[in-house]
């Protein structure tokens, strides 16, 4: 929703006309995105399941189809849900959206996953014992 607004703030052509608007845009591209991902993933494993020289040009060309296609999705399934009271812009920024969404994405997973020194249990702080004599 942050990376969205943020768009919305500095890209004129991006346009949310009101909060409520906002968050659930924000929440239909987590779920496009994440059906995205999936198909990204499907598409890298057709590429490296792919034995012959035909069958990973055939693979590329669906990697690059889901890839580039997936903006065009995202456009329509926007003007579908929300027609004209949300726009998206064009290819090129929703393109820069969805990079940004990804990294923002990336890194808060990043961030979660990542150990905390807060919760790490307390170092004891006892002294060993002294050996006896």
């Amino acid at each position: 929703m942050v990376v969205l607004n943020l768009f919305v703030e500095y890209f004129p052509s991006v346009i949310s006309e009101t909060f409520t608007l906002s968050v659930l845009t924000a929440v239909l591209l987590k779920v496009v995105l994440e059906v995205v991902v999936a198909a990204k993933k499907r598409a890298k494993g057709w590429f490296t399941a792919a034995s012959t020289p035909w069958g990973k040009a055939l693979a590329a060309v669906g990697l690059w189809v889901v890839l580039f296609g997936s903006k065009f999705v995202v456009l329509e399934v926007v003007d579908l849900v929300f027609g004209d009271a949300v726009a998206l812009g064009g290819f090129i920024s929703v393109t820069l959206l969805i990079i940004v969404l990804m990294l923002a994405r990336a890194a808060v997973r990043w961030l979660l996953g990542r150990p905390r020194r807060l919760s790490a249990p307390p170092r004891s702080r006892r002294r060993p014992e002294a050996q006896p004599r």
